[in-house]
Formats: C-alpha cells, structure tokens, sequence
C-alpha cells in the first residue's frame, strides 16, 4: 500500500507548519504499514498551465507519473486569505487534462484512489478550503472518505510565531494522534481490494 502526500507550503526553507503535520501523518501512515512520501512542491519546476506536460523542463509529469502508481493521495496545505496554498491551486490546475478526459467518457486515471485532506492554519477558512477540495476530489474521481481531513487551526502556527518544530508535533501528538489514527483507517478501508 502506497500513500504520497502534496505538500503545498509556500516556505522553501525555515519551519513550516503544513510540512510538520504532513510528517506528522506520515508516520501515523508508516504505523499501519503504508509506504508514504511527501512531495514538497514548491521545491520542484512545475510550470502554470492545464496540460499534464508543459514542456521546458516541467517536472509535473513525474509527479502525475507518481500520482498515478499510488493507492491514497493526500494534498497538504495552509489556509492563506480563506483558500488553499498557490502550490495546491497549481496541483489542480494540473489535474485539468484528467478532468478533460472524464467529460469525454473515458474513465478517470485516478478513479479508483483515495484522498485526504491536510490544512493547517491559525483561524477558521478549513471548511470552505474542504469544500473546494472535495469538489475537485469528485470531478476527477477520486474518493473521499469520511473522517479524511485533518485540520489544525492554531494561533501557534499563525504567520510569523515563533513555535519551534519540538512545540508543533508536542501540540500534534496531543490533540490530533487521534484524528490521524481515524483518518488513516478510514482511508484505508476505502481502497479497493486489487
């Protein structure tokens, strides 16, 4: 079983909150014997468009290529002005051409996966950010099980605090072991038997 998450962060260095809790589900992944990798997308070239290949030395294709070999699919983001990070609109906008390809009947690429949802913040936007995802989840047929988002909206991970790494997972471990733990299984259970 194989589980990628997209870590939308806007932050190429320095402390990142979605980056902490993405590590933080991946080892809840590992815990039920999921192979699990996070994809820091701001670190690799991927061009703007709609198309799976931009050309011009795009990495997106090995990406998708990536996306297309696993069983769960989790995008990561911090909520910025009410809506999910530029780096996951990207991922959508990306994803366009598979969209493409469902409204001419073929099956999607991706049906048959699962998805989760990572959000962190320091005030509320996760319902609204949700919403889009699932949408978006839908269009493109991946499935979306109950009880798959782990929203973390705190004031210690609000835009300029200084919590350190050690603070976030102690706040990580304390109050969300659980909903990681649920939101895991649930996925899970959702992947179909090959």
């Amino acid at each position: 079983m194989k589980a990628i998450i997209l870590l939308g962060t806007l932050k190429q260095e320095g402390l990142s909150n979605t980056e902490v809790l993405s590590e933080f589900l991946a080892a809840h992944f590992q815990k039920q014997q999921v192979d699990c990798s996070i994809i820091k997308l701001v670190d690799h070239r991927i061009l703007a468009g709609t198309f799976s290949d931009m050309g011009q030395g795009d990495e997106w294709p090995e990406i998708l290529q990536q996306l297309l070999s696993v069983d769960i699919i989790v995008l990561a983001t911090p909520i910025w002005w009410n809506n999910q990070s530029s780096e996951i609109q990207r991922v959508i906008e990306r994803l366009d051409e598979l969209h493409d390809e469902v409204l001419a009947d073929k099956k999607s690429r991706l049906e048959g996966k699962v998805a989760g949802i990572v959000i962190t913040g320091d005030s509320d936007g996760a319902q609204h950010v949700i919403a889009n995802l699932s949408n978006f989840f839908n269009a493109i047929g991946l499935a979306l099980p109950p009880y798959a988002t782990l929203s973390v909206l705190w004031e210690g991970q609000k835009k300029g605090a200084k919590t350190s790494r050690a603070e976030l997972m102690k706040k990580y471990e304390e109050d969300y072991a659980e909903t990681a733990e649920k939101m895991v299984r649930q996925m899970l259970r959702f992947v179909p038997d090959k």
